[in-house]
């Protein structure tokens, strides 16, 4: 057999093998998608297998060759928005420019990935309590973001943005006021007034880390 024989096949295989892994990945989307769909409405103890995949219109087999189970199913929800909430939050934690601005900015860009996924938060931490590996995901879910916002704290503190006290029982208290806020006004429908919401959060975290801050002090000016 010829060489560009030989090139054809294989790049006629390489481009079946593609299409077949973007049929593979729509799928997966799909049944994802499916799910918070489903949890606007009802908590996760509700969910079955089935509703789900007659919601997607997919079979019911195509569900276990990508997730052992729902809890599988929400452990995999739950990382995605974890990328989600870093990325939107990332202009604080850059620490590039007016931190109280930044503050601002990654916040909204929380409230708003929260108002469209909040069902997440909310399946997640209740079915958390019932077994033992949401637990741990949602434990670790938690955990990531207060590591990260006790070392930003640390960090403006040595830079002189933020007044000296121990940073991470007050990065904890954060993060568990927004979850529990996130959870309660955005996991259901009918879903809270976001611009409310973020009014109040921004003012809590501002005034909680800046309220002595001199940039708050000189913006006041």
């Amino acid at each position: 057999m010829s060489y560009s024989k030989l090139t054809h096949i294989a790049e006629k295989a390489a481009s079946k093998s593609a299409q077949q892994l973007r049929k593979s990945d729509r799928t997966r989307k799909a049944i994802l998608d499916g799910a918070l769909e489903l949890l606007w409405s009802r908590p996760f103890r509700d969910l079955t297998v089935a509703e789900l995949m007659e919601v997607t219109g997919i079979c019911r087999s195509a569900f276990y060759r990508y997730f052992d189970d729902l809890y599988a199913l929400m452990e995999t929800l739950l990382l995605s928005l974890e990328e989600d909430i870093f990325d939107v939050a990332a202009p604080w934690f850059s620490r590039e420019g007016n931190p109280v601005d930044t503050l601002r900015e990654s916040l909204s860009g929380l409230v708003r990935v929260c108002y469209e996924q909040g069902p997440i938060l909310r399946a997640v931490s209740d079915a958390s309590t019932i077994d033992d590996r949401l637990e741990n995901v949602w434990s670790s879910f938690l955990t990531q973001f207060d590591d990260a916002v006790t070392a930003n704290i640390e960090a403006q503190q040595a830079e002189g943005f933020i007044q000296e006290f121990s940073a991470r029982p007050v990065a904890v208290a954060l993060n568990r006021m927004d979850a529990y806020l996130f959870v309660h006004a955005f996991g259901r429908h009918p879903r809270q007034n976001p611009e409310l919401v973020l009014e109040s959060v921004t003012r809590l975290w501002v005034s909680t880390l800046y309220q002595s801050s001199p940039i708050t002090t000189k913006n006041n000016d």
